[in-house]
């Protein structure tokens, strides 16, 4: 028997919207001579959502904002009631949907593991023995009897992570959570959700705008879209196709002459007017070939003099995972740049990064102190194809970023 069933789940909003006193007293008016008013059509946030989860299965669900995705979570932990439907959880839940939420700010760090403990039906023997762990992961072992008002954010999100993690409840529910505190216990964090998932078999649900978190973690993935389940299996195929929509919807409403007047840091001394690439026959190109020679030219209008500028080139992917950077210093002599339009090129052979959509961030700074005149992200998207090639099929040979020139031999 399956540990959660969710049996044609729709959920409706009735949106609202201010209206002037005039306007009230007129729809009072026609409502009064039988008239009436324009009545909206309600918002489906979820709309007939079924599947069914299995005991021990690490679920991710993944979409757009406003896919529907923390709607479906909250149904899952009882926190939102449907409109329609069914919604059958067997087992205890523990919800992360917002990280320290259920933390006292009034009460000490001790005592809202008691009540979160509480709340969850755990019975004070239980709590007792894992109340060292708790602390000890929260890394507040010193102001655990300190009211949490005097916590710093980061603190709150520590307990609050800490104590839904070490409950035993048979049902995780994980919403955007991951990254929570610093880097190293973010890590933390990741790890103490591996050992949930592998060593304690637990069930979870996760959501989070990190896909290749999610590919990593779950072993399947359900996709939402404007409140339908679009999409439900393998992460491997399920995250591919979230890649090429996103792809797809960025390759179609991207505007890069709109983008250069935006994702900008300048120092009004030189503004970027324009990026071209070109193919290796010269040709403006949007589009890049798989390991075949691209070249970009950056436009630039200097409005003061420059002396000694460094220009730095990079590509970062859709969610900002910078994938290289590279830098004018030692390879290209320019001492100064007087007022006018100047034009950089830059070259790249055998073009690296596998099929998909990239983006250009560029900056430029000044003389051996490296101070910063210029800077810009997320723009220009590059889509790069290859014709034997597709990130949306699940080949198992093409995975990353990076595309390697290598050669296979065999020694025996």
């Amino acid at each position: 028997m399956s540990i959660i069933e969710v049996k044609h789940l729709t959920k409706e909003y009735q949106l609202g919207h201010i209206a002037s006193l005039k306007e009230t007293a007129l729809n009072g008016l026609r409502l009064l001579t039988g008239k009436g008013t324009h009545k909206k059509e309600p918002f489906k946030a979820l709309d007939d959502v079924h599947f069914s989860i299995e005991e021990g299965e690490v679920v991710g669900i993944i979409g757009h904002n406003g896919a529907g995705k923390s709607t479906l979570l909250k149904h899952l932990a009882n926190i939102s009631k449907p409109t329609k439907g069914q919604v059958i959880v067997r087992g205890n839940v523990a919800p992360l949907i917002e990280v320290g939420a259920g933390v006292s700010p009034e009460l000490t760090g001790r005592e809202n593991i008691f009540l979160n403990a509480a709340i969850l039906g755990i019975p004070k023997k239980t709590i007792m023995q894992k109340l060292d762990e708790i602390i000890d992961f929260a890394e507040i072992e010193e102001f655990i009897d300190t009211p949490v008002k005097r916590y710093s954010s980061g603190m709150t999100v520590k307990l609050g992570f800490s104590i839904a993690t070490s409950m035993d409840a048979d049902i995780l529910i994980v919403d955007e959570v991951l990254a929570v505190g610093d880097l190293a216990f973010q890590r933390k964090c990741f790890d103490r959700m591996e050992s949930l998932i592998k060593k304690q078999g637990k069930t979870v649900l996760l959501v989070s705008h990190n896909i290749r978190q999610v590919e990593h973690l779950c072993s399947r993935v359900l996709l939402m879209d404007h409140g339908h389940l679009l999409m439900d299996g393998d992460p491997k195929t399920v995250c591919n196709q979230f890649y090429s929509l996103s792809e797809r919807q960025i390759k179609n409403t991207q505007d890069s002459k709109s983008q250069l007047r935006q994702n900008v840091l300048s120092s009004n001394d030189i503004d970027l007017v324009s990026i071209e690439a070109f193919d290796g026959k010269g040709l403006a190109t949007s589009s890049v070939q798989y390991f075949e020679d691209v070249e970009f030219r950056l436009t630039f209008n200097v409005k003061n003099r420059l002396p000694k500028p460094v220009f730095g080139f990079g590509f970062h992917t859709t969610d900002m995972l910078y994938l290289a950077t590279m830098q004018s210093i030692n390879a290209l002599e320019c001492e100064e740049l007087m007022p006018g339009t100047h034009q950089v090129q830059f070259k790249v052979s055998r073009f690296p990064f596998l099929p998909g959509i990239y983006s250009i961030r560029i900056g430029v700074v000044l003389g051996e102190f490296f101070h910063p005149v210029f800077y810009a992200e997320n723009l220009f998207p590059i889509h790069v194809t290859a014709p034997n090639i597709s990130r949306s099929i699940n080949s198992g040979s093409n995975e990353g970023f990076i595309g390697l020139d290598v050669t296979w031999g065999l020694i025996s």
